[in-house]
């Protein structure tokens, strides 16, 4: 599972001319499901990115999380993020989880986040035809992935 993480001062995401999540300062996370994911990538995920220490303190050194700030959320689901376009030049989404496998996990990861956060968690529609606006504040913007350990001999 991965998270494109953009800091925000506004985020939102219109669906068939509607918007269906909008926040202020905070981030907007593009979530993408690899087709081996399960709940503990969403865990982890989930807590990593409302702890994330990218948010200003006093100083303007980055020290502060999503959770210190009493910062919003956005959470739009986005399989091309497991895109292969290292051959030719129509990228391949083998990697990315099929739809009924990435739609639970994806709802799984917003629940978590959101008891994370002590609040909702607004999103896009999965599967949707998305226009997403936002206003990078920084610009910051990560890509937050567990990596698996790698045993050494």
């Amino acid at each position: 599972m991965v998270a494109l993480v953009q800091r925000v001062s506004e985020a939102s995401v219109e669906v068939d001319g509607r918007i269906t999540g909008a926040i202020g300062t905070g981030l907007l996370i593009l979530l993408g499901v690899h087709r081996d994911d399960t709940e503990a990538e969403a865990d982890w995920l989930a807590r990593k990115c409302a702890n994330l220490r990218i948010f200003p303190d006093e100083a303007g050194k980055m020290n502060r999380s999503l959770r210190d700030i009493g910062g919003e959320a956005l959470v739009v689901s986005q399989f091309t993020l497991y895109g292969d376009a290292s051959r030719g030049h129509r990228p391949s989404f083998s990697e990315s989880a099929p739809p009924e496998k990435a739609e639970p996990l994806y709802r799984y990861f917003v629940e978590q986040l959101s008891k994370e956060l002590g609040r909702p968690v607004p999103t896009g529609v999965f599967g949707a035809m998305m226009r997403v606006r936002l206003v990078n504040d920084g610009p910051v913007t990560l890509w937050v992935e567990r990596k698996p350990k790698i045993e050494h001999a």
